[in-house]
């Protein structure tokens, strides 16, 4: 059946309301985003994130319904991510979720966060074909999860300790570059030279979790002796022992778990670099591959949508009782 979810984003800094058609036609999907808001403060603050959140989601959700064309009529489910994510932040999300529920008379389904990323892949190929082996980096996680059909996940790999986009942020900090660290260092990258330095690849070699945390220090140590590297080299050179990182073990994973196509998803997937890297690696080893739109990758309801969508076919209606649960789990 046609079914129309209008769903709500705000784990984090940016508030997204989208209204999604049958799981995959995007009517609307509109973010506001709070990076400037954050800037002066160099991260997220999580008391600065909830009031932010509250301040926009009257003047996005208008902006939502307005692109779509759609009035509370034509809207059959309303979706929330209620986890994981900043549990302030969150409850925005919901609680608006749950009184537009009340207020339309319709079903309210909460979502995971890290589930409406596998489902980004949805909205990018409707055809895709299982099994797939989806690379989940973020700023808050990195994983790698093999899907053998829309609810059947196995976590193989993960970080024991930092997230990249987190090793991306710190990186940054330390350099003075500014917040977001992600997306400056892709543009440092872009004029420096990624073979300037040899930087360590953490864990490598072994099996399929991940490790960041000591090529962060790397960097830290490496200016420290030297003093007069530029950033463009640093950012080029650090950004490449990452991705270097990723792809060698979403390659790994993929080849343990048999799957036909390695996915990309999260915040960190919107990186030139590591979009680039991936794609020639998978068709090198045999493997398709989806890189999704940059719009699909960091934070979105239409994500979040096209996960309710069939979440709500299989599991029906959360139910108003259902929270924000800030540590949810994929699996």
């Amino acid at each position: 059946m046609n079914r129309t979810v209008l769903a709500i984003e705000t784990s984090c800094d940016e508030t997204s309301i989208a209204v999604v058609r049958d799981g995959r036609e995007v009517l609307a999907n509109v973010v506001s985003s709070q990076i400037e808001i954050h800037q002066r403060f160099g991260g997220v603050v999580p008391e600065v994130a909830s009031r932010a959140h509250l301040e926009a989601l009257e003047s996005v959700l208008t902006e939502a319904m307005e692109t779509a064309g759609v009035g509370p009529d034509e809207i059959d489910v309303i979706a929330a991510t209620h986890g994981p994510g900043l549990i302030g932040a969150l409850l925005m999300g919901v609680t608006a979720a749950k009184t537009l529920a009340l207020a339309w008379d319709k079903p309210y389904i909460g979502v995971n966060h890290m589930e409406g990323h596998l489902f980004a892949t949805v909205l990018e190929r409707p055809d895709i074909e299982f099994p797939l082996l989806v690379l989940l980096v973020s700023g808050g996680h990195t994983m790698l999860v093999s899907v053998a059909g829309f609810g059947r996940y196995e976590i193989v790999g993960r970080t024991t300790d930092d997230a990249a986009g987190e090793a991306f942020d710190k990186v940054a900090r330390y350099l003075g570059l500014g917040y977001p660290g992600g997306p400056v260092i892709d543009r440092l990258a872009q004029r420096g030279d990624p073979t300037a330095i040899r930087f360590p690849r953490g864990m490598i070699d072994q099996g399929l979790d991940f490790s960041f945390s000591g090529m962060k220090t790397a960097v830290i140590n490496y200016v420290r002796k030297h003093p007069e590297a530029s950033d463009e080299d640093l950012a080029a050179s650090f950004q490449e022992a990452v991705v270097d990182v990723l792809v060698t073990k979403a390659l790994r994973a993929a080849k343990k778990t048999g799957a036909r196509t390695i996915c990309l998803g999260g915040g960190v997937a919107a990186n030139s670099r590591l979009r680039v890297a991936l794609a020639e690696a998978a068709e090198a080893e045999g493997f398709a591959s989806l890189v999704p739109d940059r719009a699909f990758c960091t934070d979105n309801a239409a994500m979040i949508a096209a996960a309710a969508h069939w979440r709500f076919e299989v599991d029906g209606p959360t139910g108003l009782a259902g929270g924000a649960h800030s540590n949810l789990t994929l699996v």
